[in-house]
């Protein structure tokens, strides 16, 4: 007794009446849930505890209740690492991903670009963009023969064929740098509001390709009197070289506000006639006159026809594609009335 007498006047020890987990840890007087310690003078621990009801909020009791597991030393808690120039720098992992990601990105378009073929079988040009040729006088272009443009009889219609020629007209504008405002018009003449339209075209078509066929399309241009342009297709069979069809055809300049034919002025003379290929035509030109026909002097005549708004291109007028779907669907009602 006289013992712990004198080693708790040196060692203070808590009384086992106070709730461990109401006891702060560390210097100085604790306070918690109404619990109160103060040193004795006589050198042991005096406790006294002020017995207090817990308060209660519409009659549910409130209470502070702590647990000893998240009570720690001041002492134990890890204090920052000294500020440095190194830990101050951003994370740069971020950025390296992002670098690493455009860097991917930019090496496999390089490689599509940069695609050549493994076999001679395969396709110069695999993804029907088209190029220039022969001096920069002559594009070419690939096209694959669709499910959707082959009719009953297995082959491409006359239709897609013309499609054809009209996409790589177009496309060999655009690849040489002289596409305007307009449908395959040129910068100087998107500022006269002046278009293309056909006047004349022949196609001969000696062998219609058929469905997963691959055809190549070469067009060129040419001078057609004062005020005309020629030009001219040949498409064969990447694969062979067979020639399937010939075209040739006579270009004209209309203003589209007026719809009146145009001269071709000088300033638009300068930018297509460095593209020029002087070559005969393609096709013979045929001089023979188509007779004119009207409701006396035709077999068969259709009425009401009027074009619809699917059947106008961009520059609001009837697309010559669209004239040949009319002729062959009049042909195909002729016929089956016939027979």
């Amino acid at each position: 007794m006289v013992a712990t007498a004198a080693t708790s006047s040196i060692f203070p020890v808590p009384s086992p009446s106070v709730d461990a987990k109401s006891t702060r840890i560390g210097s100085g007087t604790a306070s918690l849930g109404g619990i109160k310690s103060k040193s004795a003078s006589s050198g042991g621990l005096q406790v006294k505890a002020n017995a207090q009801a817990p308060p209660k909020i519409n009659g549910s009791t409130v209470g502070f209740t702590a647990s000893v597991e998240h009570v720690k030393n001041e002492d134990d808690t890890p204090s920052p690492p000294p500020r440095t120039f190194i830990n101050q720098l951003p994370d740069w992992s971020m950025l390296l991903a992002a670098i690493t990601t455009i860097f991917l990105a930019a090496e496999k378009q390089w490689m599509m670009l940069d695609w050549k073929p493994r076999r001679p079988d395969m396709l110069i040009d695999p993804f029907g963009l088209g190029r220039i040729v022969q001096d920069g006088l002559v594009f070419r272009q690939n096209f694959s023969i669709r499910s959707y443009e082959i009719g009953a009889d297995r082959t491409a219609s006359i239709e897609t064929l013309m499609n054809h020629l009209q996409e790589t007209a177009l496309n060999h504008v655009k690849t040489a740098g002289l596409l305007g405002d307009g449908f395959g018009s040129t910068p100087e003449m998107s500022k006269r509001n002046l278009i293309w339209v056909v006047t004349r075209m022949q196609v001969l078509v000696d062998h219609y390709p058929t469905w997963g066929d691959v055809v190549q399309v070469d067009t060129w241009v040419s001078a057609s009197g004062k005020n005309g342009m020629r030009r001219d297709w040949l498409v064969r069979d990447s694969k062979t070289g067979e020639t399937l069809t010939r075209a040739s055809s006579v270009w004209v300049m209309m203003n589209k506000l007026t719809r009146r034919l145009s001269k071709i002025p000088e300033e638009v003379r300068g930018e297509i006639e460095p593209y020029f290929l002087n070559s005969d035509p393609v096709v013979d030109e045929d001089s023979r006159k188509l007779p004119k026909l009207d409701d006396n002097t035709a077999d068969y005549v259709r009425k009401g026809l009027t074009p619809r708004w699917s059947d106008l291109d961009i520059n609001q007028h009837v697309n010559n594609v669209k004239y040949i779907g009319w002729i062959l669907e009049v042909i195909f009602l002729t016929w089956k009335t016939k027979f």
